[in-house]
């Protein structure tokens, strides 16, 4: 089952619905229907009106999530980093730029852009509130009010100088132009986990209301983790080449061969995945979970051809280690097939690129 859904596109970039979205929505529109006047329709007599009205601002609300990061990704794209998608989940958006940016003038550019978004939202909320007039009391002046202090909280907070928000990110920026950058990335991450814990603490004192405290405090403690090996796994393969970590003499299997001749292979090679060749060109990639498919007894009168992965994903000898380690986590494969030319050059596992990592950290340390 997928965990996110596309809902469309901007700027040539996937626009996508985390399924923790789908599950926070309708808590959101019944905080939104609870809420009193000016922060809620509770004051509205009839109870569909409200949480069409709740369900109304919190699709509202999500939406200037993702003027947010749209605006990330302009800058981003503009200095030339690719944006894979932009994913809404339970407490914002995400954009998943394909590098990581290392020069700290960029990265700021890049972080600060979204807040101040987020804030210009806020202003231009407020401001047609007063040059219009209209009522707080009145639906559309609560959606109003709605959109102008949520959007001028969600700058600030992001704002704050807690990794991996993007005033951690701005953080991390000033200190790499002072350290070398995975230090800045550590310190950056040390400061986002003791705003979680200083905010896990503040939700414990509240009670039952301060459960989102702890939930967001949650989020952003493992979100910091996770951006932390993210970084220093880009830093460590930054230079180095498939060709420099490939296996080249690379076991490979005729499509022609049965599947219980196949198997016989693997106990042998002890390899899960090989390449298939079919008139001396490479043709498919066949693995354990594909054999595994057929039944034991259809094994010797079934060929490799008939259940090999055909869409063979590829990369060329000078591809960067960070894109093979991308594909490979993206497609939620273990190996990618190396080609240079028409020619099989080489194979690439998961295995290989964690062991160039160990050994690039190693070095550093030396």
């Amino acid at each position: 089952m997928k965990s996110s859904l596309k809902i469309g596109s901007v700027l040539g970039i996937p626009i996508r619905l985390h399924i923790t979205f789908l599950l926070i929505l309708p808590l959101i529109a019944f905080s939104f229907a609870a809420g009193p006047s000016p922060f809620g329709f509770s004051a509205i007599s009839d109870p569909i009106m409200r949480y069409a009205l709740g369900t109304i601002a919190g699709i509202l609300l999500f939406a200037c999530v993702l003027v947010h990061e749209v605006a990330h990704s302009y800058v981003a794209i503009r200095n030339r980093i690719k944006i894979s998608d932009i994913t809404l989940y339970l407490f914002g958006g995400v954009s998943s730029m394909e590098e990581v940016p290392r020069n700290p003038g960029v990265e700021a550019r890049i972080a600060v852009v979204g807040p101040l978004t987020s804030i210009a939202i806020g202003i231009a909320c407020g401001a047609l509130l007063l040059v219009t007039g209209i009522p707080t009391t009145t639906p559309l002046g609560i959606m109003i009010f709605l959109m102008t202090y949520l959007n001028i909280l969600l700058g600030i907070f992001n704002i704050l100088p807690a990794f991996p928000m993007d005033g951690g990110r701005v953080l991390r920026a000033l200190l790499a132009m002072r350290m070398p950058y995975i230090a800045a990335t550590r310190w950056a991450v040390f400061t986002g986990k003791m705003f979680a814990y200083l905010l896990g603490i503040v939700g414990l004192f509240m009670g039952l209301s301060g459960i989102w405290f702890i939930i967001i405090a949650f989020f952003i403690y493992v979100a910091a983790g996770e951006e932390e090996r993210s970084t220093i796994t880009s830093v460590m393969l930054d230079g180095v080449k498939v060709r420099d970590i490939m296996t080249k003499a690379v076991d490979t299997i005729d499509s022609g061969a049965s599947l219980s001749s196949c198997l016989q292979t693997m106990f042998q090679k002890k390899h899960l995945g090989y390449p298939v060749l079919e008139n001396g060109r490479l043709a498919g990639i066949v693995t354990l979970s594909d054999v595994s498919k057929v039944p034991e007894t259809a094994r010797d009168s079934t060929f490799v051809r008939d259940v090999m992965t055909r869409n063979v994903i590829t990369l060329k000898p000078d591809d960067d280690a960070a894109d093979a380690l991308q594909k490979i986590s993206q497609r939620r494969v273990g190996r990618v097939v190396v080609m240079e030319g028409d020619r099989l050059a080489g194979i690439i596992s998961r295995t290989d690129i964690v062991r160039a990592i160990e050994l690039q950290g190693a070095l550093s340390k030396q």
